[in-house]
């Protein structure tokens, strides 16, 4: 048995999990606050939300944890959750996607964790406590990518095991779309953007021989499965999460890239590795308010068949190696 834990912000998380859990070869429990998505296959423990009261007190723990707020009801809830799972499941390993605090419970635990390392600047003392604690780290990014983790120690880096980007729809040759005038897919994220109704008409209007797809939960259109509005792109405008970036690169899809603002730079990091490589993306600091027909025009001509050196459908398979290593008892992947 293998727990999973899944981070309950945005949706990113919750598409790894499914990828990974289908690639592992044996019964996978998944436990997070998010509902139990409809095609996960194993079992699924419902956490208590543990950042609903409406006061908290000492939730760093001096710094030293990013969330563990003295005399919270949800918080005692959901740990003895995890630690009542643990005790009954009794399992071979722990992924962590993502929380310092999940992996110095099950490690107290005495169970092996593999926890997956985010982009950006994780060099604080929490960070620092869940990569020391874990017995491997897993990065979706290339191995050859440089400069995706700030301000950790040598250590550290030298301990991350980057895998590539993991997308649901692997990698290889670029999606046809079907024929007509240029489409452009904006995806705006469901964690959050700086993106308003105002920009987006501005945009729409200064590239009138561009059809627009827009998936947003705020300005309509949203949906839970963006990917057959990526592949009928001939650019897709995009947030630098890293499962957006997963999908427009298996879709072999050229990008402008508009990294939002998060905890720890995560998306203005990638932003800057994109920028500075060879990729066919086209890396703006914000959404812009001018030359939306010219920039689209550009992007296009971007070749989007460099996007398999990001993503080469093999995300999964590395993924499992590192687990077995960790674990190796697993059995193989069927």
């Amino acid at each position: 048995m293998i727990g999973y834990y899944v981070h309950h912000h945005g949706s990113g998380h919750l598409v790894r999990a499914g990828v990974l859990a289908r690639a592992l070869g044996e019964p996978v429990t998944g436990l997070s606050s998010l509902p139990c998505p409809k095609d996960w296959s194993g079992e699924w423990l419902q956490l208590d939300r543990d950042d609903v009261s409406p006061t908290v007190s000492q939730p760093t723990a001096n710094d030293r944890l990013h969330w563990a707020p003295l005399h919270d009801p949800g918080l005692l809830r959901r740990t003895g959750q995890i630690s009542h799972w643990i005790e009954d499941a009794v399992p071979r390993l722990m992924i962590v996607d993502v929380s310092a605090e999940v992996c110095l419970l099950a490690r107290l635990h005495g169970v092996p964790v593999v926890s997956m390392v985010l982009p950006g600047s994780r060099g604080d003392a929490a960070h620092q406590l869940g990569f020391d604690v874990a017995n491997a780290l897993v990065a979706f990014w290339p191995a050859h990518v440089e400069n995706m983790l700030v301000d950790v120690p040598d250590y550290v880096r030298a301990k991350v095991r980057s895998v590539g980007a993991l997308s649901r729809f692997g990698g290889g040759d670029p999606w046809e779309r079907r024929p007509g005038a240029p489409r452009v897919t904006l995806l705006a994220g469901a964690g959050g953007n700086n993106l308003t109704r105002d920009l987006l008409e501005q945009a729409r209007a200064q590239s009138p021989h561009w059809d627009w797809t827009i998936l947003s939960r705020a300005l309509g259109g949203w949906t839970s499965d963006p990917w057959p509005a990526i592949r009928d792109a001939d650019v897709v405008v995009t947030h630098a999460g890293q499962n957006a970036l997963a999908e427009v690169a298996a879709a072999r899809r050229p990008a402008v890239v508009v990294p939002q603002r998060r905890p720890h730079d995560e998306q203005v990091t990638t932003g800057e590795v994109l920028r500075c490589g060879d990729w066919p993306a086209m890396v703006v600091d914000h959404f812009p308010d001018d030359g939306w027909g010219d920039r689209l025009d550009q992007a296009r001509e971007l070749d989007g068949r460099l996007w398999s050196r990001w993503c080469d459908g093999e995300a999964d398979r590395r993924f499992v190696e590192v687990l077995r290593a960790v674990a190796p008892q697993m059995r193989q992947v069927s």
